[in-house]
């Protein structure tokens, strides 16, 4: 969901709703990692049903991290996707379902966003590199020093995108990963794994919803099952509330502002590269092993419960002697409705509502004045009361004009209260400090004291670099030329003038919304037409209210219109949406997703273009192509009265989708099979263990080579209902898996299956119904009188609580306890490998072992057990085998007798284990890891 600023407001105003998550960490014994047993109960003291992944959201940070080192290859990244989905896993262990769900081609409404996104990024990313190389030559034609720089292929993050070779190999490396999991992970013997790769057409978030709502829609559905949803957007928060379960838990990463990030030209710490020097790196620590290291902090996660926030909205909600039944449920549906109007992906949000400014608490206020007229709630199941929603508009019509003074008057007072900052640090300020090794050192560095040497010249050095100073300062329209003698000039002057000004130059305002005359300058700036131009005003009302009914009915019944979207960059003033209750909201029946080459030529710029097959590509580029005006090299963006340039608006032009598909229909023919079927729309797949009760009746389907479909027995699969197709590339029992990634090993031993799986089907104009199922139980309570407030504990600040157990009794260590710890630990230790911040690296092994030279053996002593045939699992990767006690060895622990005991599986024989515990192959296939970006 657009809007950056919902989840921190949320949190600050419903804190209660936040816990952190309790992980268990991988223990080590003698030197060999021991895996966690994901099928213990939960730590967090609460048992999850089902785990929904929005992939998406694990897949971007694991390809280009922000706070380490980006993978070497594709082969990297895909290893990196697996140890983050392990560790969501261990920290969740679902029971029942997991389900992956990665973004397909999605609605056309979604497309412009993502369009916007890519030629902004890649804007971005050309500019950065520009402004990158010109800097180096200037510190380079200067004297500085800098490392040499690293040649290699930057990662371009739009391959994460439906149609693309990545993509399609990611989808080949998630089957390998599911059914190694299946056969030798414990945690996923029961567990039924569903997989909505790139090709099933829609949005991650919402193919989940989808499935989530066809099956509350069946009969033998749990009403009480407990949800989990992984994924960062706020509008996860929005569709967990839409399905009115009860219990609908959201994970997410924990946000962590302003993490520190080296230069990426000198690799220091300390400065961005608009201000890197190019200054020889100082030796920092006896041996200079804390030099520019990135601090080793793991990624934490939290859970955002949506039963305390049900509990909260419904107090917040509750409305005395209206004249109509209240129904929580309902009101639930008109406050997330709400909160469209200050963003999402699909429409641009009021001028007058701001979520910063509150807009959230002024629509519910105005919501709960003017309900008692309106006769009834504004949403029902999905369908919106246009006359109701009027009323609601045309109130924040109402106070535009003053919304609008008050945001110039805080503006003003920031400004204000920041200049008086800059000054007051200024006159705060030090006259002198000292540089170099006489530079002043942080309390606390226990790096040894480092000899100073020839003090002499250290110290006239600086007293020349003050006197210099002093002489600028004493005349401002005076400069020192190249050889130190003073050179009279106006360019000093001027230049110190703008470095001295107490205000930063700010983009010119020309719609002033503040002054009277707002709504005439700004029809007439972002659309170039005439306030008093009643009908093209009406007409922009028109598509947003048609935005408002789509988006609606996208998030409660699925997506209405495959090929609507809105067609302006703009949206219309609340006091302009009078006459809507007559305006039709009705869209198109039977319309079809772009497929998804088609939908890379909508969304790709053409620098971009070396992820479409050639002649597609050149539609991009060639002068003479009929589309090339779809193309812009360079485009204009409008902050729109925002600061920063990722808060404007890309003035891109809208595609034409017949232009696109007549273009398109002379390059069909040069498609290669390869590429037509990654160009064709797939489905879901469903996998299983041996150990699952539907394994048998899915090889039987195999067995009879039954083609047609067949209804999943509910029975067998906790009440998940649908239809079974067989699959043309199936994972099939006793057959072997072949690894996509080189540097692991295939399965030879799987015992796992898989099918082509379809949810039920309703009806086109089917309802689904926005209300709690019957049967289902509420949970209990969380909140206490102390929880509506901010604070509470006698005026402490609040405190997120850890676990789902508010009577957890936490461990509290004293003063010395921390001394102690403090003089113990090493200042350097962290977690080894190239992705410490993802997972447990302890629970696999060494991350990128070296590849096994011939002959050698890796632990010897692991690799002599043999499978017992009664045990249910599979062949087991390293961080499973138990070291074999010997004579003098030190005694069995708890862990290690448990696994050792007779009915747990002992591992089979491999020759070498890659990483994270996966068999690696024979042979050395290390340098066949495959290039990012090639084919």
């Amino acid at each position: 969901m657009g809007v950056p600023a919902f989840f921190r407001w949320l949190s600050r105003k419903y804190p209660s709703i936040i816990v952190n998550c309790v992980e268990e960490k991988a223990k080590e014994c003698n030197g060999v990692k021991v895996p966690i047993d994901t099928s213990k109960p939960n730590p967090n003291e609460v048992e999850f049903d089902n785990l929904y992944l929005d992939m998406n959201g694990i897949i971007h940070p694991c390809t280009h991290p922000e706070d380490k080192p980006a993978p070497k290859n594709e082969d990297e990244m895909m290893v990196a996707i697996f140890e983050y989905i392990d560790r969501i896993f261990n920290i969740v262990r679902p029971r029942r379902l997991l389900y992956m769900a990665i973004d397909g081609v999605a609605p056309r409404a979604k497309m412009n966003q993502q369009r916007s996104r890519r030629f902004r990024a890649s804007k971005e990313g050309m500019e950065a590199a520009e402004e990158k190389q010109k800097i180096r030559q200037e510190i380079l034609a200067k004297g500085g020093f800098l490392p040499p720089e690293e040649v290699k292929e930057r990662f371009d993050s739009n391959c994460i995108t439906p149609g693309t070779e990545f993509m399609d190999n990611l989808a080949k490396c998630l089957r390998y990963y599911i059914a190694d999991r299946l056969n030798s992970d414990p945690g996923w013997k029961n567990l039924t794994v569903i997989l909505s790769d790139a090709s099933a057409p829609g949005e991650g978030e919402h193919k989940i919803m989808d499935y989530i709502r066809r099956q509350r829609a069946q009969p033998n559905h749990d009403p009480n099952t407990h949800h989990c949803l992984c994924g960062a957007d706020a509008d996860l928060i929005m569709l967990g509330l839409a399905t009115h379960e009860p219990n609908f838990t959201i994970i997410r990463e924990e946000f962590k502002p302003n993490k520190p990030r080296p230069c990426a030209l000198c690799n220091q710490m300390g400065h961005e590269v608009k201000d890197c020097q190019g200054l020889p790196r100082e030796k920092q620590g006896k041996h200079d092993q804390f030099a520019d290291t990135l601090p080793v902090a793991e990624q934490e996660f939290i859970f955002i419960r949506l039963c305390v926030l049900r509990e909260y909205l419904e107090r917040e909600l509750t409305m005395a002697s209206l004249p109509f039944t209240f129904d929580f449920e309902r009101s639930v549906d008109d406050w997330v409705f709400m909160c469209f109007f200050v963003g999402n992906d699909f429409l641009p949000h009021l001028p007058s509502l701001e979520i910063r400014e509150g807009a959230i608490d002024r629509l519910v206020n105005i919501y709960k004045n003017v309900v008692h007229k309106t006769g009834g709630y504004l949403t029902e199941s999905g369908f919106v009361n246009l006359q109701r929603v009027q009323m609601i508009m045309l109130a924040v019509g109402e106070v535009e004009d003053s919304i609008f003074k008050k945001r110039k008057d805080d503006d003003d007072n920031f400004k204000r209260r920041q200049k008086e900052k800059r000054k007051r640090l200024k006159r705060d300020q030090p006259s002198f400090i000292p540089g170099g090794q006489f530079s002043p050192q942080a309390l606390g560095n226990r790096s040894s004291p480092q000899a100073i040497c020839n003090p002499r010249q250290a110290a006239f050095e600086m007293r020349m670099h003050e006197r210099q100073n002093s002489t600028t300062s004493a005349s401002p329209n005076t400069s020192l030329t190249p050889d130190g003698s003073p050179s009279l000039g106006g360019g000093g002057g001027i230049k110190r003038k703008a470095e001295d000004s107490d205000s930063e130059p700010e983009p010119e305002d020309n719609i002033r919304l503040w002054e009277t005359g707002w709504k005439q300058r700004y029809y007439k700036n972002k659309f170039d037409v005439d306030a008093s131009d009643e009908k093209f005003r009406r007409k922009v009302v028109q598509s947003y209210v048609e935005g408002l009914c789509w988006v609606l009915r996208y998030y409660y019944q699925g997506c209405a219109s495959w090929n609507w979207y809105y067609p302006f960059h703009y949206a219309p003033f609340a006091s302009d949406f009078e006459g809507i209750a007559d305006m039709p909201s009705d869209f198109e029946k039977g319309s079809k997703p772009f497929k998804p080459l088609e939908q890379l030529m909508g969304v790709f710029p053409a620098a971009s273009g070396n992820f479409l097959p050639p002649t597609w590509r050149k539609l991009m580029t060639d002068p003479e192509s009929s589309i090339i005006d779809f193309y812009p090299e360079d485009f204009a963006i409008d902050l729109n009265g925002k600061k920063y340039a990722w808060q404007g608006v890309a003035l891109l032009p809208f595609v034409d989708e017949r232009r696109l598909r007549a273009a398109l229909e002379e390059v069909y023919p040069d498609l290669t099979p390869e590429e037509s079927r990654r160009n064709s729309l797939g489905g879901d797949v469903l996998f299983v263990g041996k150990h699952h009760p539907l394994c048998d009746f899915i090889v039987e389907q195999y067995k009879t080579k039954n083609a047609e479909p067949v209804d999943i027995p509910p029975e067998l699969c906790h009440g998940i209902q649908g239809k079974l197709t067989l699959n043309d590339n199936a994972v099939l029992p006793d057959q072997v898996v072949e690894s996509p990634v080189p540097m692991l090993r295939d399965l030879t031993q799987n015992s796992a299956v898989s099918i082509s799986f379809k949810d039920p089907q309703f009806a086109e104009d089917f309802v689904f119904k926005a209300t709690v199922l019957p049967g289902a139980k509420k949970p209990a309570p969380v909140l206490k009188p102390g929880d509506w407030e901010k604070t509470n504990n006698d005026g402490r600040p609040w405190r997120p609580q850890l676990g789902f157990n508010r009577d957890r009794k936490p461990v509290h260590l004293d003063q010395s306890a921390f001394r102690t710890l403090g003089h113990t630990m090493l200042r350097d230790r962290g977690m080894p490998g190239m992705y410490p911040n993802a997972v447990p690296l302890g629970a696999y092994g060494a991350p990128y072992a070296r590849p096994l030279l011939g002959g050698q053996q890796q632990i010897p002593k692991l690799l002599s057990n043999l499978r017992p045939q009664e045990s249910w699992r599979g062949p087991t990767p390293l961080f499973q085998q138990t070291p074999q006690r010997t004579a003098g060895a030190a005694p069995l622990l708890a862990w290690n007798r448990m696994l050792q005991s007779p009915n747990q599986f002992q591992p089979a024989q491999y020759q070498g284990l890659g990483p994270m515990g996966y068999p690696q192959r024979p042979e050395d296939r290390m340098d066949r890891g495959r290039q990012v970006g090639t084919p």
